[in-house]
């Protein structure tokens, strides 16, 4: 680390220049591509940063490559500790392999299975994972006490000024390709990093640029840590995007995007879960979740933006596909076209063809029903899901399960019964 960003506690053009001398030999280039549909959509010109295509597909390697060559002897000396979601643990992994350093590398439990296998390919003989917590910030813990007992250097994911460095090479060559101002960067957060990295650079190099940075719903730590000037610990998070599901953002990470971040737009999970099946139906682009949020922030900011030149950097394409029928089922609860009943039935011959005949719309489809019948009682509790065509035909299906007498709970408003039941 420079004595410079050691004594500002920042980071600076030209930090970010010279990491990216180091790394544009190591790093792919990776495509900034106009979008023409999205350009049609918003009625603007959208380009994305395809870093879903990095040699790890996700920029998390330019950070990390970065961090462990700056201190590659002393690393080599005592090996090094990471905690990792996955995309984080990648790049380590990589750098371990190709740098000859052992690591041992903390992801927690909840971490998909693609990415575990895909941290073990990457570091092959030179890293030991280590599944421990059900979040980051529990990994992490587990992580810096390993660290401190074994005398290994710890490589966190966001809050370093040479990993923010690193990440901000992205920024860089997007000022590099583009051939017209850049009006809008979005950019997704969970620690930080990212952002950091872009918004230092860009903003220095392009002070009309509009930095926005876009955060899960469920952990939404950055935009929090701005509203109560201070980083903050939420209680408890979101951890469905996983890539971005931060309890708490980092100090410096904190500190930087205060300077230069204009404005953080949480996204609902389901809305995220709606723009990655767009983006790979429409645009045949793999996104994982924390990938996909600024493509999910255009719709909240498509006045601002129209007219404009945007760029929105895909972070990451580590997607788990075991994860898509979640993720169809997110999008379609977000959507308004895919609901849960308990449905009370009464315990006579033709109560449920009366329901199908009655109640269901020409176009509703059933996609869930679990129900027994019990001959000692009157009525009896089904639990059915309902998927319609149109988010409009919800009214109608109430309204027909009023007129024939179906008495129901409607799971999807109640969130402790729907995470009990769904």
């Amino acid at each position: 680390m420079s004595q410079t960003k050691e004594k500002t506690k920042t980071v600076h053009v030209e930090d970010i220049l010279i990491a990216y001398q180091r790394l544009k030999d190591v790093v792919a280039h990776t495509p900034l591509q106009k979008n023409e549909r999205l350009s049609e959509k918003y009625g603007c010109h959208v380009y994305i940063k395809r870093e879903d295509l990095q040699h790890v597909r996700s920029f998390k390697l330019r950070g990390a490559y970065y961090k462990i060559k700056t201190i590659e002897e002393e690393a080599r000396d005592k090996g090094i500790v990471c905690a990792s979601a996955g995309n984080h643990a990648q790049g380590v992994a990589y750098a371990c392999a190709h740098l000859g350093i052992d690591g041992k590398i903390f992801m927690p439990q909840t971490t998909p299975k693609q990415k575990i296998d895909q941290v073990r390919m990457f570091g092959r003989d030179r890293i030991e994972i280590i599944l421990i917590g059900d979040t980051f910030d529990d990994t992490s813990v587990k992580a810096s006490e390993y660290c401190n007992q074994e005398g290994r250097i710890f490589i966190h994911p966001f809050d370093d000024l040479d990993v923010i460095a690193g990440q901000g090479t992205v920024a860089v060559e997007i000022m590099n390709d583009i051939e017209e101002p850049v009006d809008f960067v979005f950019g997704s957060i969970g620690g930080g990093g990212l952002m950091s990295g872009l918004s230092a650079y860009i903003k220095n190099v392009s002070p009309h640029t509009r930095m926005i940075g876009v955060e899960p719903e469920g952990a939404a730590s950055m935009k929090a840590a701005l509203k109560n000037k201070s980083v903050t610990l939420l209680p408890n998070i979101d951890k469905f995007v996983d890539g971005a599901a931060v309890q708490c953002a980092g100090k410096l990470t904190y500190n930087i995007c205060k300077k230069y971040i204009d404005d953080i737009i949480p996204v609902p999970e389901g809305k995220v879960c709606t723009t990655i099946l767009d983006l790979y139906n429409q645009h045949a682009i793999i996104a994982e979740p924390a990938g996909a949020l600024p493509i999910a922030a255009l719709d909240f900011y498509k006045e601002e933006i129209r007219g404009k030149s945007v760029v929105c950097v895909i972070s990451g394409g580590n997607n788990d596909i075991g994860r898509m029928q979640e993720i169809k089922e997110k999008s379609l609860i977000y959507e308004g076209l895919l609901y849960y009943f308990i449905v009370d039935f009464p315990q006579r011959a033709g109560a449920l063809r009366e329901f199908l005949d009655g109640v269901l719309g020409p176009e509703d489809d059933i996609t869930t029903f679990e129900y027994t019948k019990k001959n000692n009682k009157e009525s009896g509790p089904g639990l059915v899901g309902i998927e319609l065509k149109n988010r409009g035909d919800y009214e109608g299906l109430i309204e027909r399960m009023n007129q024939k007498g179906f008495s129901y709970t409607e799971v999807n408003k109640d969130s402790t019964l729907f995470h009990l039941l769904i």
